[in-house]
């Protein structure tokens, strides 16, 4: 048997379904080259950046990261996880929202089956230590920029680093890995298969992607209608 017929007996098998046959695929190159991050048990190699309960209903990620540009509410954390079919990260602020209230958001998000929860930037260390004595689920802090104290973010407890550095992703990857080379690392991907790559060759273990928005998967559908290349079920 060559090679490439191995490669065809090992692909898994898929069922969609009839009316899910448009559903929202992250680019296959993540599934191809990541080693994944292993959270209680699931192994994660995509995740989808969204809130959007219908497009993560509809979209063949391994888990979702929900943080939103809003102060964080419980209720909306509730939604996610009612819906989410596949583990949540959910965001609880450590900037503006702080203090006891991230404490509480966090420990309600892991009630409601939160896989791990999200804190950014401005998160202080001493939240990050509160947050490692009340919840089970990883906690995971978003950065930006080479100019993070990652050392010190270690030591209060960080589990996962959410590298957001556009262009300068990759070498914060890097920088990262040669303080704690085992770090688990999730990072944003950007839109192209070679930004991608490049953040999974600098060590991300894990991608989270943006996918087109609900106005942007309209617009293709109603062209298609328009041309009466899509029909109902009727």
């Amino acid at each position: 048997m060559n090679s490439q017929s191995k490669k065809q007996v090992n692909r898994p098998p898929e069922f969609i379904g009839n009316l899910r046959k448009n559903l929202i695929r992250v680019p296959h190159c993540i599934e191809e080259h990541c080693s994944g991050i292993r959270v209680l048990g699931k192994l994660l190699k995509s995740l989808i950046f969204s809130t959007d309960v219908a497009i993560i209903r509809n979209c063949n990620a391994d888990a979702v990261i929900a943080v939103y540009p809003f102060t964080p509410q419980p209720i909306i954390t509730h939604a996610i996880t009612l819906v989410a079919d596949k583990p949540v990260f959910c965001g609880i602020g450590g900037g503006l929202t702080s203090g006891r209230r991230s404490l509480e958001i966090a420990i309600d998000a892991e009630f409601q089956g939160a896989m791990g929860v999200v804190v950014n930037k401005p998160t202080p260390n001493s939240l990050i230590e509160k947050l490692k004595m009340k919840i089970e689920i990883p906690v995971i802090l978003t950065v930006v920029n080479e100019e993070e104290d990652f050392p010190s973010r270690i030591a209060a407890g960080v589990d996962i680093f959410n590298v957001s550095g556009a262009a300068r992703t990759p070498e914060i990857i890097k920088k990262i890995h040669r303080i704690k080379p085992d770090m688990a690392i999730i990072a944003t991907g950007g839109k192209t298969n070679e930004t991608i790559l490049a953040a999974i060759h600098a060590g991300a273990h894990a991608i989270s992607w943006t996918p087109p928005s609900t106005a942007e998967l309209f617009k293709d559908i109603m062209s298609r209608y328009r041309d009466g290349k899509l029909y109902g079920d009727d």
